[in-house]
């Protein structure tokens, strides 16, 4: 199994969920070995994606080099990672990548677009080796040992809509795109409004978001699935683990996860190379992956 890239450029422009203004997306296809590499063409500096480069987690995983932050990356990362894309460059002309639906369906359009194309050097992924977990009180993220690549999450809501919902993922390419890339991201109106006072959220509205009220769902369509939520929590978790620089091969569980613990998580995993391992997939021990991301 080889590592791989796009087979072309492709690029869309959406509205930013924070300043609420236009942002040109751009997906362009790097070498080998090359990594995720984020670029501010309005700027003119290039940021790889590693955990250090992350400078905030409260809200949206958000990297930042020199000053130069750009921020919500998580949707459009999930995406990537879920398709198994090892090199891309990503020029964006603002600070933050555009939310589209609020989901990453149209990534996965985008990359469908732009096709997978095979370099000519082995792929690598990393197999978790220890039990890894950061908690904070009941919340905690965990990374295991497993033979594939499953997602577990667990939400507490004290909201009559949502409440107590978990999902398992059991990961293939195909399984993402079916139950998890369509699931919006989520807030609540007072939550909203409180964010509007402070300049932020600008972009946010119910064609990019599911809110809700004290009661209710507010967005006239309704929920994508019942459990819309979790899918969601579980999006971005696949887009916050992409901080590794390789796809894992591994168990990841959380109840009430979220950004931060999540970026702790990776911080944790690499501190000890103890904890993992990296192979290069070489002959049959790649069947398996290969069908993962067929």
């Amino acid at each position: 199994m080889y590592q791989t890239t796009i087979k072309k450029s492709v690029e869309l422009v959406g509205i930013g969920l924070h300043k609420g203004s236009p942002v040109r997306l751009r997906l362009e296809p790097l070498e080998q070995n090359s990594g995720i590499v984020f670029y501010r063409s309005d700027v003119n500096v290039s940021i790889p994606l590693t955990p250090d480069n992350v400078v905030d987690t409260k809200m949206a995983t958000v990297i930042g080099k020199d000053g130069y932050v750009i921020s919500t990356i998580e949707h459009m990362l999930s995406a990537v990672y879920a398709y198994g894309i090892d090199n891309l460059r990503v020029v964006v002309d603002a600070d933050e990548i555009p939310v589209m639906d609020g989901s990453s369906a149209s990534f996965c359009m985008l990359l469908d677009e732009a096709g997978i194309a095979e370099l000519q050097t082995p792929k690598k992924v990393m197999r978790i080796k220890k039990d890894i977990i950061i908690a904070e009180g009941e919340k905690y993220v965990k990374l295991s040992p497993s033979p594939n690549l499953r997602y577990e999450f667990t939400i507490k809501f004290p909201h009559p809509v949502i409440q107590n919902q978990d999902y398992i993922l059991e990961f293939t390419k195909e399984n993402y795109k079916n139950e998890i890339a369509r699931a919006r991201t989520f807030g609540f109106l007072h939550e909203v409004q409180y964010l509007r006072s402070k300049g932020l959220a600008l972009g946010g509205s119910l064609e990019n978001a599911i809110v809700l009220d004290e009661k209710k769902v507010l967005n006239p369509e309704g929920l994508r699935f019942s459990d819309e939520f979790v899918r969601h929590k579980i999006l971005d978790a696949i887009g916050d683990m992409s901080l590794i620089g390789m796809n894992f091969i591994g168990n990841y569980e959380a109840l009430a996860g979220s950004h931060d613990l999540n970026h702790k998580l990776t911080l944790e995993l690499l501190k000890d190379p103890q904890n993992y391992e990296v192979i290069e997939l070489v002959g049959e021990k790649t069947a398996e992956l290969e069908k993962a991301y067929a």
